[in-house]
């Protein structure tokens, strides 16, 4: 643990998240579940835990909130319909916007790009979104192979397909506030 005990954090992420964190009873069904557990230095079930005992900056710096695939497993097993996905999402929101230092800085840079593709494009193109995350992590030679692989395969399209609502997307971005992932908290002034 790190840090004071901040008592209010429980109200705080349930509000955020939509989640009902006070059901928790510790069952560990969503940490049996989850394909990313083992790469977490939190399990789910720590999360929430940490979450109901005020562990505000533990969590916020931790690696385990931006491992999360999102993919709710745990939500689907826990038996009072926790998605500890959606809590990660509030925590993830909640270390940028405090700055707080990326526990995985890798991964956030990838979240970044990721992001940036959607609102740009309504839609990942996956070209454009991998050469953002490339320049971002300054990690531009891994996988040259893979990609041109890709590339002649024609796994990949070579320019971002045009769709039709790309201006409701641009909407949901601005209704979130989301003017595009906010500066990450290293780069902040």
């Amino acid at each position: 643990m790190s840090g004071p005990l901040d008592w209010r954090f429980m109200d705080i992420v349930a509000e955020r998240s939509g989640q009902p964190i006070a059901t928790c009873y510790q069952c560990r069904k969503c940490t049996a579940g989850c394909p990313t557990a083992f790469v977490m230095d939190y399990d789910p079930a720590q999360i929430v835990h940490m979450v109901q005992m005020g562990q505000r900056n533990a969590l916020l710096s931790s690696q385990a909130i931006w491992m999360c695939v999102g993919c709710e497993t745990c939500g689907t097993r826990c038996p009072n319909g926790i998605c500890v996905g959606r809590i990660n999402d509030a925590l993830r929101q909640m270390a940028v916007e405090e700055g707080v230092r990326v526990g995985a800085p890798a991964v956030y840079q990838f979240h970044r790009s990721f992001l940036n593709n959607l609102r740009r494009f309504g839609r990942v193109h996956e070209i454009s979104m991998i050469v953002e995350y490339k320049l971002r992590s300054l990690d531009l030679l891994s996988n040259l192979d893979l990609g041109a692989k890709m590339l002649l395969a024609r796994k990949l399209p070579p320019l971002p397909q045009r769709i039709r609502g790309r201006q409701e997307v641009a909407r949901i971005f601005e209704t979130a506030g989301a003017q595009g992932p906010a500066k990450p908290p290293e780069e902040q002034p």
